[in-house]
């Protein structure tokens, strides 16, 4: 088997074109003509939008996936006329990227092509795309989610037969609103948050903890119903980031409407709590 030359692009999802944070969502590789054998392209994307949430807790999810069903369709279309002869019969992987998206300023980005030469490019690509892509999404599984931070608390309310139904619920201020995923009334509205802060630096730990004190502090102005928020905070899972975890839990307590901040480690002073509250309004 002869061996063929090829480049390939990455698409990279760019979240802050400021600080120039991204992450690599899609791969296009092309092996131009050689006599016999036709021109191939070869594409993947990546649209699992929890695998980037704990990252950018601030992305717009379906923005994100329709873009990349948009890359993918135009993917198959520019591959079928790669193959055909009908484009590009000199063109690199970054030309032919172009035309499934072009350079137009949005989050998604291709990089500088990289090449190489090959025997099996099948193989090939597989060993590029786990390198430069797959193996990145798989690592951020381990981290967690909000979702996992809020299970311990379920389930010790389940073990403390604490009959209470929880809610999601919108709080509207004047002039924002902010959603909490459990919540009930008793007296005024009692909303709790999970907070993962298994996130992959600093800035991001902190900067989650300021979008909700931000949110909170927006919607308590002129809002129509009296509330009381609790936070429940999971963990980053790199020790070095445990001081920004630290400022992020007061970042949260300075907010105007003094919420209450749980460590994970705190979940039955929680759970009591709650227990309390519920055997009080029911007298």
């Amino acid at each position: 088997m002869s061996r063929r030359p090829y480049s390939y692009s990455i698409l990279r999802y760019v979240h802050d074109v400021v600080t120039g944070e991204f992450v690599n969502v899609g791969i296009v590789m092309v092996a131009p003509g050689n006599g016999t054998a036709a021109p191939r392209v070869l594409s993947a994307f990546k649209d699992q939008i929890q695998r980037l949430r704990p990252m950018f807790p601030d992305i717009d999810r379906k923005a994100f996936r329709a873009a990349i069903a948009a890359v993918r369709s135009n993917a198959g279309k520019v591959a079928k006329q790669v193959q055909k002869g009908g484009l590009f019969k000199e063109g690199d992987a970054r030309t032919v990227a172009t035309q499934m998206l072009p350079h137009d300023g949005s989050s998604l980005q291709w990089s500088e092509i990289g090449t190489g030469v090959a025997k099996d490019l099948d193989r090939e690509f597989a060993r590029i795309t786990e390198r430069m892509i797959s193996n990145y999404f798989q690592h951020k599984e381990t981290r967690r989610t909000d979702e996992e931070v809020w299970k311990p608390v379920r389930q010790a309310l389940l073990e403390r037969e604490v009959k209470i139904d929880l809610e999601p619920r919108v709080i509207e201020g004047e002039i924002d609103t902010v959603e909490f995923q459990h919540s009930w009334v008793n007296g005024q509205i009692h909303a709790y948050e999970p907070l993962s802060f298994d996130l992959a630096d600093a800035s991001n730990i902190r900067d989650k903890a300021r979008k909700w004190r931000g949110n909170l502090d927006a919607a308590a102005d002129g809002a129509t119903s009296p509330f009381k928020a609790y936070f429940i905070a999971g963990k980053p899972s790199q020790l070095n980031l445990m001081d920004a975890y630290n400022s992020a839990l007061e970042i949260l307590r300075q907010a105007s409407t003094s919420p209450e901040v749980y460590d994970e480690a705190e979940i039955d002073v929680l759970v009591a709590k709650i227990e309390d509250q519920v055997r009080h309004h029911r007298g």
